[in-house]
């Protein structure tokens, strides 16, 4: 009977045992821990821009075959005290970056207004010139201008640094439309280079410098050089306006559509 006791007893231990082991566990699982998202500069992006322009002072003078105000009339060079020759940049861009590991590459197009050169600063006419003869303002100014570029830098991060460079366009301003008489105002085309550093501060906004040298290329155009006479007759000269040169320093604020 004692035999009989003890292996129930035995077979009953065996059993709970087993069923507690069978019962799920009590401890909590363990978290689930997010992986921390990368931050891309690839997508679309606008924005605006403002800056300070320096124009090369280079070009402020004409030239003036000998004959231009009629037979045996003497020639010489205008020059022109334009001290306006830089001054304020502003406008808008659009672009896209594709990023590829640490490589980012992409292209923009912005469009600007300007306030550089052309203000018809006090000119200097040779001896001989006619009496009658009235100076135009200073050739090659420049309203506004825009570019078409392609980017590629190194992206550290939320920083990135990069060049620049592709097709600019821009309206080359004589201002002598204060004569009633003349305005050349023409589309020039030429080249841009440059480059910039810009930094993500959140995910969508991203903050930068950039700097720009452009070259828009003369003209062959013949040149407004002013009026004389009684009956204001406008006076031009031949040959090609020289290229038009200047640098742009520029503070960038851009959306990025998307996050990381």
């Amino acid at each position: 009977m004692k035999k009989i006791l003890l292996s129930s007893v035995a077979l009953l231990g065996l059993t709970a045992g087993a069923m507690a082991a069978d019962l799920p566990s009590r401890r909590a699982p363990a978290p689930m821990i997010a992986a921390v998202p990368v931050f891309t500069w690839t997508g679309f992006y606008v924005g605006a821009n403002a800056g300070y322009g320096w124009q090369n002072s280079e070009d402020n003078a004409i030239f003036v075959p000998a004959g231009t105000f009629g037979p045996g009339t003497a020639g010489g060079t205008i020059t022109y005290a334009d001290d306006s020759g830089e001054g304020f940049v502003g406008g808008g861009q659009i672009g896209y970056n594709y990023q590829m590991g640490s490589f980012v590459f992409g292209v923009e197009a912005d469009l600007q207004w300007a306030d550089l050169g052309g203000s018809g600063g006090t000119a200097f006419v040779p001896a001989g010139f006619p009496a009658s003869f009235v100076p135009a303002g200073t050739a090659g100014g420049i309203d506004w201008f825009g570019t078409v570029r392609a980017r590629a830098g190194v992206a550290f991060g939320q920083a990135l640094v990069y060049a620049t460079g592709g097709f600019a366009y821009g309206g080359a301003d004589d201002n002598n439309d204060r004569f009633g008489l003349v305005n050349d105002d023409d589309v020039r085309t030429g080249w841009t280079l440059g480059g910039g550093v810009e930094y993500a501060f959140t995910n969508n906004l991203t903050l930068g410098l950039e700097g720009l040298w452009v070259n828009l290329d003369g003209d062959n155009n013949e040149t407004f050089i002013g009026t004389t006479g009684a009956g204001a007759t406008p006076v031009f000269v031949p040959g090609e306006d020289d290229d038009n040169e200047f640098f742009v320093a520029r503070a960038k604020l851009n959306f990025k559509f998307g996050s990381y």
